[in-house]
């Protein structure tokens, strides 16, 4: 019997999952919670197998609630359920709570039991599309390693993007004109970009601007 609890902020959703599973005779929904601190205090008296855990959450979110678990818990396999299919969420899941899967909400009960079983096995579940995801944030990791720009660099890129001119940038960062020119040089080079708005244009794709 495989253990799970289960944590979202919206009811509706517990319910669901648990509609879904009541009749799986392989699982035991041992806890449910609607906040990361709940579920947090209620795995203190009570452990379980797989945690299914939605990301985004107020107060605590579905990626801080995955670290602390991975810490104080670490036999705890996480499975992430999410509306988000975007890689830099599930990449950060990955890096910094080495979730065993991710899904999004869309799946069906087949889907979602195959993965509970898997991660429980000692597995890992990404589907295609969260794998495709998470390949196209290596790519733009890899093509901004490969640009080898500077903290400064960075910092004058965002400068940029707000249409400052060379003179505020030098007042914002306190350095010389001089340098701030020699940046942007750099800058338009390094990027294989000539002008402001195709320099943005990268930086938007190369998660350097991210707002």
């Amino acid at each position: 019997m495989i253990k799970i609890g289960i944590v979202d902020d919206h009811q509706i959703v517990i319910d669901g999952l648990l509609a879904l599973l009541k009749n799986e005779d392989s699982i035991e929904i041992a806890l449910t919670a609607n906040t990361g601190k709940e579920m947090l205090d209620l795995l203190s008296t009570e452990t379980v197998d797989v945690l299914l855990t939605d990301v985004m959450m107020p107060e605590m979110n579905g990626l801080e609630l995955a670290e602390m678990v991975s810490i104080l818990y670490p036999n705890i396999k996480i499975l992430a359920l999410s509306m988000n299919g975007e890689g830099t969420v599930i990449d950060q899941l990955v890096q910094k709570a080495s979730i065993s899967g991710y899904l999004l909400k869309q799946t069906n009960a087949r889907e979602l039991v195959h993965a509970i079983q898997k991660i429980a096995g000692g597995g890992q579940y990404f589907p295609e599309n969260i794998l495709d995801a998470l390949e196209t944030v290596a790519q733009v990791k890899e093509a901004v390693q490969a640009a080898h720009l500077t903290q400064r660099e960075i910092e004058v890129i965002c400068l940029m993007e707000k249409d400052l001119s060379n003179k505020q940038i030098a007042d914002q960062l306190n350095i010389a004109v001089r340098t701030v020119e020699t940046h942007r040089k750099n800058i338009f080079r390094k990027t294989g970009t000539n002008n402001i708005l195709s320099l943005v244009k990268w930086a938007y794709e190369h998660k350097i601007i991210t707002t």
